[in-house]
């Protein structure tokens, strides 16, 4: 972060829509340095995690990866020990129903195209949100500001995300074993899957009695099992909720996770956190 000014970075894939919004904050806020435009998702974490800015101003819809998808794997990389995870705000051209969400949270959000009048209000909560949070630094520490960050961006994530009806829970996965090549497919019921976790094209299947590849999206997946009965605790993670054999925190402060009948140790990120609060 910096002492001198506040800085921020721009994701947005349309280019004069990014240079109009720099140009508005330049007007609102003088002092404000734009420290780098780029127009996907991928080389917007890619820049935050190198340039560390006080503010993002994310679109939501992105190619290859979207602003929501952005800020959670950002969120994942921060090392809040060096500065705090910078204030988001979401450019969006959702209709109004989706708005409602982005405003039952601690975070803002401005619609496309960007108006004046709503920058200046959104500038004035940015200035009075950076004085606070540097107040609240020191007064609780950048970890816990961070698990509040983390937090909103959950709910926010959670109030996006239409739910599947009971009826939808999957039961079985046709899965191929590792190895296979996918040239065989069986029916492994879900009641015995421990672990579900992304790698390249594939969902690594863990189940108690050996490790399958199923090729389907771990988002899409998620979207089919019941949340009750499996845990995200990592954007590329998920677990069986009842397999949970115990927790820790690192001197980090990273949380992780130890499965019954898996030895594996997993890390659980900031943006899942809340889940085991009480550590």
């Amino acid at each position: 972060m910096n002492t001198d000014a506040p800085t921020a970075l721009i994701a947005e894939d349309e280019p004069l829509l990014a240079a109009a919004l720099q140009a508005e904050l330049a007007r609102a806020w003088p002092e404000l340095r734009v420290v780098a435009r780029v127009g996907d998702g991928i080389s917007a974490v890619r820049e935050a995690l190198a340039l560390r800015p006080d503010l993002l101003f994310f679109d939501i819809r992105m190619p290859g990866q979207s602003g929501l998808d952005a800020a959670a794997e950002l969120m994942d990389a921060w090392d809040e020990r060096a500065t705090p995870f910078p204030l988001l705000v979401f450019v969006t051209a959702y209709d109004q129903y989706a708005v409602q969400a982005f405003e039952a949270q601690a975070m803002d959000y401005l619609l496309k195209p960007v108006q004046p009048a709503r920058l200046d209000k959104s500038v004035q909560k940015l200035r009075l949100a950076l004085d606070g949070r540097a107040r609240e630094a020191i007064e609780i520490g950048a970890a816990a500001l961070a698990d509040a960050s983390a937090a909103q961006l959950q709910r926010l994530l959670a109030a996006l995300q239409p739910a599947a009806p009971r009826a939808a829970w999957l039961r079985q996965l046709p899965v191929s074993p590792a190895g296979s090549g996918g040239h065989s497919i069986r029916m492994v019921p879900v009641a015995e899957v421990l672990l579900l976790q992304a790698a390249d094209k594939y969902v690594r299947v863990v189940t108690t009695g050996g490790e399958h590849l199923l090729r389907t999206p771990l988002k899409d997946l998620l979207e089919q099992l019941d949340p009750a009965e499996f845990w995200q605790i990592h954007r590329s993670t998920a677990v069986r909720a009842d397999a949970i054999d115990h927790v820790q925190r690192d001197e980090a402060g990273r949380l992780h996770l130890a499965l019954r009948g898996c030895g594996e140790r997993l890390v659980v990120s900031r943006l899942y956190a809340h889940r085991f609060k009480a550590l």
